[in-house]
């Protein structure tokens, strides 16, 4: 089984990758991580008892009226499925349209079912959810942005 190390400023946390479920996502994580898309973003949304976003380019420069809406320059399909958003669950965050997502990801902190079927799961943390859950306490503006920078500093996948 494949699996991602998201290295960042607080710690590691590493997700075991679902192709079984959603093959495209997969494949599109995979190869922005092997391109270092990555290195240097930020979780640029943290919502407490919810979850934590990041993987948007536009967070390494400072102008954050721009955060949030950054990706690699294409989308993706979304790979709706049956898994559902429980603690722990890694899936790809878009706009209105359900086949925009691009490279922004989430990472679910509190069971959200109510995400199911809208948002394609492309994963699962096996460990570091003590990171995560650093992450998405820490204070944060009107906006949802973290007041300290929770950068991630690369993400290696493992097959």
């Amino acid at each position: 089984m494949a699996s991602a190390t998201i290295e960042t400023s607080f710690g590691n946390i590493i997700l075991e990758l679902s192709p079984n479920i959603a093959p495209e996502t997969v494949r599109n994580f995979t190869n922005l991580a092997k391109s270092n898309f990555y290195d240097g973003t930020l979780f640029h949304r943290v919502i407490p008892g919810f979850m934590i976003q990041g993987g948007d380019p536009n967070t390494k420069k400072p102008d954050k009226s721009k955060w949030g809406m950054g990706g690699p320059g294409y989308t993706i399909k979304a790979e709706f499925n049956s898994k559902s958003h429980l603690r722990g669950i890694v899936s790809m965050a878009r706009a209105t349209d359900p086949n925009s997502a691009g490279s922004q990801f989430f990472i679910v902190t509190t069971d959200s079912t109510f995400l199911d079927k809208q948002y394609t799961v492309f994963a699962e943390v096996t460990k570091g959810m003590d990171v995560a859950d650093k992450i998405v306490n820490l204070p944060r503006d009107k906006n949802d942005r973290p007041n300290q920078e929770a950068k991630i500093l690369r993400v290696t996948i493992s097959e």
